[in-house]
């Protein structure tokens, strides 16, 4: 059992204050899903647990299993057993998806995985997701949709399996059947290895594929609000304009793409 314990954080980004006090425990085997309007502080509050150095700690603790995870460097927090899942996962030209993914796995492990049965390992958890195979030999995510850029976010988490994974709006910009095959597969990896999971979603077409036994709400840089699942159901209901924020639209079925991810389509960050 590992827990991520979230105390009185103040997060501040280039001298404006996001966070004002977030008080959040998520344990192994939990599901939280932090929900809210954009500037709300979601995303920060992801960024600032995972050691962007955009962000800068004023005040508060987090700690995994006792440990510190603010005097953890990047790496370190990795290899503790934190995972982030970005909103917009990054290019990294000239570095084939294998061997980013062996070098992440090496280090996390601390040892390197047998070269005889690594192209098999990724090769079934990329099957898993539905992402072709022959994407292992390309440089990561270059060239990627939005919704292979998703897909390989989560082949990370299936092969590296962290104690506990935030994923900041992992649904953005995906049609209905990435979105159904991202879920699939947080909650295969969820069900096999106990993982803790902290979503960050504006809305609740995800909630119906990983369902939360906790949902927070956040508003100024604050949880204003917490529930079970009839607490997402009620703010696609009524939206976030009694938290000062605008409604919740949840989007109509997306038609469907050909790459897995909606033409035009972007997340607002906050």
């Amino acid at each position: 059992m590992s827990t991520l314990e979230i105390r009185d954080l103040h997060v501040a980004v280039e001298d404006k204050q996001i966070l004002n006090g977030v008080d959040l425990s998520v344990s192994s085997g939990e599901i939280h899903a932090i929900m809210g309007p954009n500037g709300s502080g979601k995303s920060t509050l992801a960024y600032a647990i995972a050691g962007h150095p955009k962000y800068t700690i004023t005040r508060g603790s987090v700690t995994l299993d006792g440990a510190d995870v603010l005097d953890m460097t990047v790496d370190e927090r990795a290899r503790a057993g934190l995972f982030l899942a970005m909103q917009y996962p990054v290019e990294v030209p000239g570095v084939s998806v294998s061997n980013f993914l062996r070098t992440a796995v090496t280090a996390v492990r601390g040892e390197a995985p047998k070269i005889r049965t690594w192209g098999k390992d990724v090769k079934n958890v990329m099957t898993k997701l539905q992402m072709d195979p022959t994407f292992a030999e390309r440089s990561v995510n270059e060239g990627f949709s939005g919704g292979e850029k998703k897909r390989h976010e989560i082949v990370q988490l299936d092969l590296l399996r962290p104690k506990i994974a935030i994923l900041d709006e992992t649904d953005s910009g995906l049609d209905v059947d990435a979105l159904r095959t991202v879920s699939e597969g947080v909650v295969r990896v969820h069900a096999e290895s106990n993982l803790g999971v902290l979503l960050i979603t504006h809305y609740t077409r995800i909630l119906r594929y990983i369902k939360p036994q906790f949902v927070h709400v956040m508003s100024a840089g604050r949880i204003v609000e917490e529930g079970g699942e009839e607490l997402a159901a009620q703010l696609e209901d009524e939206g976030y304009a009694r938290f000062g924020g605008g409604p919740v639209l949840t989007p109509a079925e997306p038609r469907p793409s050909v790459d897995g991810v909606l033409p035009g389509a972007s997340g607002g960050g906050n």
